[in-house]
C-alpha cells in the first residue's frame, strides 16, 4: 500500500555535539531535534533526531534522520520508526535511503514494514510517501 502526505516542520532545535576526541573535517557536523506535522493519507506527527554534515553557504552535504511517527496511515492508528538519508550538491537529492524500522509498529500499525521517500516541490511543499505492508 502507498500512503501519501505533506508535512511541515513545527520545530527545528539545534543541539550541541560534543564528540571526543574531536575530528576536524571539511564540513561541520550538526545535530538537531525536529517536530513535524503530517496531513493526508499519512496524518500525525513525528519526533526526529537529525544529523548532518552540511555547508549552509553552498547547500552541499548529507543528512541522516531517525523519526518516531505517531498517527495514521489510511486511517490505521499507531506509531512506528523510520529512517531516511540523502545527499545534496546544492540543488539535487541523491543517494536517498528510506526504510521503516522492523518491529517498531504499534496499534493498528503493528507489523509494519516497507520503504518510502521524501520530495520537496518547487514551491517548498514537503511531501512524504510510505510504501508499506502490514504483517
Amino acid at each position: 500500500m502507498r500512503a501519501n502526505g505533506t508535512f511541515i516542520v513545527k520545530a527545528f532545535v539545534p543541539t550541541e555535539l560534543k564528540a571526543e576526541p574531536a575530528v576536524a573535517t571539511g564540513l561541520p557536523v550538526g545535530v538537531a531535534t525536529i517536530e513535524k506535522h503530517f496531513e493526508g493519507e499519512a496524518a500525525g506527527r513525528s519526533a526526529t533526531l537529525f544529523t548532518a554534515a552540511f555547508d549552509q553557504a553552498t547547500g552541499v552535504g548529507t543528512y541522516v534522520a531517525m523519526e518516531s511517527f505517531e498517527g495514521s496511515l489510511h486511517g490505521r492508528e499507531g506509531s512506528f520508526n523510520f529512517v531516511h538519508s540523502a545527499t545534496t550538491s546544492g540543488g539535487d537529492r541523491t543517494a536517498e535511503f528510506f526504510t521503516i524500522v522492523p518491529s517498531s509498529g504499534t496499534g493498528d500499525l503493528t507489523g509494519i514494514s516497507g520503504t518510502g521517500g521524501i520530495t520537496v516541490d518547487a514551491d517548498g511543499t514537503h511531501r512524504i510517501r510510505f510504501d508499506y505492508e502490514l504483517g
